[in-house]
């Protein structure tokens, strides 16, 4: 029976979390229930491109493989990209969807995560104490699953879910280890969980360390049992992240060459922000979002109060829970929990693990019974408690307090019918119902209420990417048109939202990852890319020069036909062009490799001419400067005839030729960098005059780099594409993760691949042995000496071989582990001992 009842409210858990999580949704009227979209932040600029390109590699229809990705930045670490957003198993599902359906295939992935930590969650809190009723576990365990954590965070980034998954699956690996039990299952949960998502499984491990300590102290076992236990909770950790290490190593490495964000100093915010976020309808990434429920938390507050469990149990559930709480406010605790170092963004990320330590606490104050009526007095005090010292919060919805209200008399009404039956037995099942149903009302329509408000305040205050439509679609069917990938790269340009080509295809700069390599970061940056994210996300940059240089033979050009809006999908007029370009790889006879690799300097103009080997542009050297009040202007001369390209990455304005219209540039240094543009055709009379009016003109002065303006000339320009492909690859070949060339007979200099020099690659001409590739000027290059017919190069994930090392050999210690099980069980089975 009593496996029958631990069923029930696992699948009432995960019922009733996937049922709110869809509820709050539908209140909010976003997708897939109504007209909003979701795709808020990350979620619509790196999850659902990511996810996109996922199922494409998953059915065969993407240019890269696991190790490699070919179609955004122009070649990067997919293993990398793979462990930080897509390990979960939840991932494959994605599969299941069509292509113009990624979104809601994403949406059912997160609801699906939602439901499982619920069900993990009912399943814990049952294995801690296994006679309290099922039907509280489950409602509980679903508190777990959408908490505030979850709406405010985990929803928006998915990859987050797993962590709140892992933690109470890491703590019934604690359980299994304290028992002796399934030593084989519980290094595999481990594995996977770490798999999944080793940043918030880390935080998972340490909460689920936490429990164990908790347990182990207030266990009645001898102490050498209690040692045991703890030593083979250890073990099973150790193998665990071992046996994960292939992934979490590679992620590991490539955390390492990342562009770096800005280091963050925590400053913890004030205790009456902490305390207002135990409240529903509260909302705010710079404060811990601890709602879990008000009728759960006032069963949380009743355990110091509660006289039947033992004092020990209070005492150190109480301290555990403090000390936790304590920890996310103290500079050195709030490093651990993130690793070392602080994040960016959100810097209470670790924030699940306190909610799901209130929620065993009130479990273990309810699994015996109702709380009796002084410590529900004392609970119903410190609610009021946090309620008087936080009112005013910015943090607080119109809502909250209307819904803790209604949720506090339903969990009245419901604690009335328990203590109606206790003296009333002849009710039968009727009360106990009632009150459960109360129960879950007061629960479920309270987070609905919660998560629903949640989502309309960041559509309100955070950035956002409309839905998926006609836009994106014509996009990927013009850019699969174009597409001849390996002769020549397909730009698809840029469509709303992030990460562009994942989701429609094609092989472009734009790239935004945590694991971003700082060298191609800095590269595009030189050469006149824009970027956002503080340098993690370099955006597509179109200029027929850089086009060249990374054989970039096709465009596709957006013109939006109207407003871009949350409630509708976006819609562009399509077209595309083609131009011809050098192979991926071209060859450079009169340039040799230095030691140590040539620099990019401090001019964009002068860096693309240096990678493209060529002098195309003419830069004016005296450039007059006039400020006025809300205006600047700059004079200069140029080629009548060329075209006059701008390059400001630290401005934030318009800027317009003479004549011509004006230019948008949106830097906002140090989170946006401006991308180069033209301004149009230089006039016969080779007078430039270019007015810049900054967005902001009174917040100090216009700071423009040495060299604002080049002009280009298309016929040298020309003549060097004629030149590099007469004397670049005659055919280029590529695989998931290399690309061959063969070249002209007695081709000496160097070879350059159109191909970002990130860690990981390696190179050979002929048939010499790969070594680690070299560079010229941030890509790939690999010297000649005239003999070799061909060159290639490898990409293998830094990280991979160490990772591969540590997971066989922990694999190993599991089967030998798995031996000395089998053979315990065929003594115990034949009577030897």
């Amino acid at each position: 029976m009593r496996g029958r009842g631990t069923a029930r409210a696992v699948a009432g858990a995960a019922l009733l979390s996937g049922v709110v999580f869809c509820l709050s949704g539908l209140l909010a009227g976003s997708r897939p229930f109504g007209p909003a979209t979701r795709n808020t932040v990350d979620l619509g600029q790196q999850y659902l491109s990511y996810h996109a390109y996922w199922r494409r590699l998953l059915l065969g229809d993407a240019d890269g493989d696991l190790f490699l990705n070919w179609t955004s930045g122009y070649g990067s670490n997919f293993l990398g990209d793979f462990g930080t957003y897509l390990g979960s198993p939840f991932a494959l599902l994605v599969v299941l969807f069509p292509a113009d359906r990624i979104e809601l295939a994403l949406y059912v992935i997160t609801a699906a995560k939602v439901s499982a930590a619920g069900a993990a969650m009912a399943a814990l809190l049952l294995r801690l104490r296994g006679d309290g009723p099922p039907p509280v576990a489950a409602v509980l365990g679903a508190a777990y699953a959408v908490s505030g954590w979850t709406f405010n965070y985990g929803a928006t980034v998915p990859m987050w879910l797993d962590g709140l998954l892992a933690f109470p699956l890491l703590c019934l690996v604690g359980e299994w280890a304290r028992g002796g039990r399934r030593p084989l299952l519980g290094p595999l949960v481990v594995a996977l969980a770490w798999t999944a998502n080793f940043y918030t499984a880390y935080m998972a491990t340490i909460g689920a360390a936490i429990v164990l300590a908790v347990r182990v102290l207030t266990s009645d076992e001898p102490g050498r049992e209690r040692l045991a236990g703890l030593l083979r909770a250890a073990r099973t950790v150790l193998i665990g992240v071992g046996l994960a290490a292939p992934v979490v190593t590679v992620v590991y490495a490539a955390t390492r060459v990342a562009d770096p964000t800005p280091e963050v100093a925590f400053a913890p915010v004030p205790w009456t922000e902490v305390l207002v976020r135990l409240l529903p309808a509260t909302a705010s990434v710079a404060t811990p979002a601890l709602y879990i429920g008000t009728p759960a938390l006032l069963l949380a507050l009743t355990l110091p109060f509660n006289r039947a469990l033992a004092p020990r149990v209070r005492a150190v559930w109480a301290c555990a829970i403090c000390l936790v709480a304590m920890s996310l406010q103290w500079e050195p605790t709030h490093l651990l929990w993130h690793a070392g170092a602080s994040p960016n963004g959100i810097p209470y990320r670790q924030t699940f693990v306190l909610c799901g330590l209130l929620l065993i606490a009130a479990w273990l104050s309810t699994a015996q019974g109702l709380p009796r009526a002084p410590a529900l007095l004392w609970a119903c005090g410190a609610l009021a408690l946090v309620v008087v010292l936080t009112r005013g919060s910015a943090d607080t919805d119109r809502w909250t307090y209307p819904a803790l209200t209604a949720a506090v008399l339903l969990a009245a009404t419901a604690a009335a019918a328990v203590l109606l039956n206790g003296r009333h037995t002849a009710a039968g099942r009727a009360l106990p119902v009632l009150a459960v149903t109360l129960l879950v009302a007061a629960q479920a329509g309270e987070a609905a209420v919660t998560g629903a408000r949640i989502e309309k305040q960041q559509l309100r205050e955070v950035s956002w990417a409309p839905r998926i439509g006609p836009w994106h679609q014509a996009v990927a069917q013009e850019t699969a048109r174009r597409a001849d990938w390996p002769r020549y790269r397909t730009e698809p340009g840029e469509v709303p939202g992030g990460n562009d080509v994942l989701l429609v295809g094609g092989q472009g700069a734009d790239y935004y990852s945590s694991l971003t390599s700082d060298g191609y970061s800095r590269t595009l940056s030189s050469l006149g890319f824009g970027y956002y994210a503080k340098g993690r996300h370099p955006v597509g940059l179109d200029n027929p020069v850089t086009d060249a240089i990374f054989s970039i033979g096709a465009r596709v050009h957006s013109t939006p036909t109207a407003p871009v809006r949350m409630d509708e999908p976006p819609t562009a007029t399509v077209t595309s062009t083609r131009s011809p370009v050098p192979p991926l790889v071209t060859v450079r006879p009169g340039l040799r490799l230095r030691e140590h690799g040539a620099q990019l300097g401090d001019s964009a103009f002068v860096n693309q001419e240096l990678l493209l080997g060529a002098d195309v542009y003419d830069m004016p050297r005296d450039v007059t400067r006039g400020e006025g009040a809300t205006a600047a202007t700059l004079g200069a001369g140029c080629p009548a005839g060329s075209r006059a390209y701008f390059w400001a990455p630290e401005y934030q304005g318009t800027a317009a030729l003479e004549g011509q219209r004006p230019v948008e540039f949106d830097g906002k240094p140090p989170a946006v960098r401006a991308a180069m543009q033209p301004l149009g055709t230089v006039p016969a009379s080779g007078a430039l005059r270019i007015e810049l009016r900054p967005r902001n003109p009174g917040k100090g002065a216009l700071r423009l780099p040495g060299e604002p303006i080049g002009c280009l000339d298309q016929k040298r320009l020309d003549a060097a594409v004629r030149n590099l492909t007469e004397t670049g690859a005659t055919a280029v070949r590529t695989t998931g993760h290399g690309l061959t060339a063969e070249l002209p007979p007695g081709s000496t200099g160097t070879a350059v691949f159109a191909v970002p020099r990130i860690s990981g690659w390696t190179c050979a001409a002929g048939h010499a042995e790969p070594v680690p590739a070299r560079g010229h000027l941030g890509l790939l290059a690999v010297s000649l000496d005239g003999k070799s017919a061909s060159v290639g190069c490898t990409f293998r994930p830094p990280g991979l071989r160490l990772g591969g090392a540590i997971g066989a050999a922990s694999l190993a210690v599991l089967a030998v582990l798995a031996a000395i099980a089998r053979t315990r069980r065929r003594r115990a089975d034949t009577g030897f001992s």
